[in-house]
């Protein structure tokens, strides 16, 4: 009966010291940095994109999530089975080559999707620079540069 009684006030205690952490410090902060020291070769910053004219985004996400809120420039390009690949290809083929980078972005940091596509864009060997966007759409998305 002690043990529960001491777990019952540890708890009340240790809730009682997060509640007032948070009526003072407020939430969490959850915002995304990219740390251009410590990204992938294959990936960019978004701080990192000095001049937009030139670069191609591709959109990884599904066709639906693309139509909601993606970036009104961006391209669709994702691997959903129900999707025309050789579509995605015959489509975007000249605005790939006529671009000096091509940036993809999907749901989340963690998304490899975006790393898949920009393989595919790879393979075609169109001459631009690829590169997945550290953060994704999530980066985006705190930069103010689309709407949720």
């Amino acid at each position: 009966m002690r043990t529960g009684l001491q777990l019952a006030i540890i708890a009340a205690i240790s809730l009682t010291a997060a509640g007032l952490t948070y009526l003072v410090k407020g939430p969490p902060t959850r915002s995304h940095h990219c740390d251009p020291a410590t990204r992938k070769a294959d990936e960019i910053c978004l701080s990192e994109i000095t001049n937009p004219i030139g670069i191609l985004w591709v959109d990884a996400r599904s066709r639906a999530a693309w139509q909601k809120n993606g970036l009104p420039e961006a391209i669709l390009w994702n691997l959903d089975p129900a999707e025309d690949m050789q579509a995605f290809e015959a489509n975007n083929a000249e605005k790939i080559a006529t671009a000096q980078k091509v940036i993809i972005y999907c749901g989340d940091e963690n998304c490899g999707v975006s790393r898949q596509v920009a393989e595919r864009i790879r393979k075609l060997d169109l001459g631009p620079q690829v590169l997945v966007l550290n953060g994704g759409w999530r980066a985006l998305k705190e930069a103010g540069r689309v709407k949720d």
